[in-house]
């Protein structure tokens, strides 16, 4: 399993908090997001075998939060 922190500058409620963390732990492989609008921050835990971090910052792109 790999852990990445990504930074997102457009989350800023708890909308932005669930678009973030239902788009990219719809993807297989995911196993657990955590955003935070506060900080900005994006806590991805993923199996690096099943997604690619390039999935998962398209996926939260496509939502509406690019993430770096």
């Amino acid at each position: 399993m790999e852990e990445v922190v990504l930074n997102s500058s457009k989350m800023s409620c708890g909308h932005c908090k669930m678009a973030v963390e239902n788009a990219a732990g719809a993807l297989a492989g995911v196993s657990s997001v955590s955003a935070d609008p506060e900080s900005k921050r994006i806590e991805v835990t993923y199996d690096e075998n099943m997604v690619s971090l390039d999935a998962i910052k398209k996926a939260i792109a496509e939502a509406g939060y690019p993430a770096e």
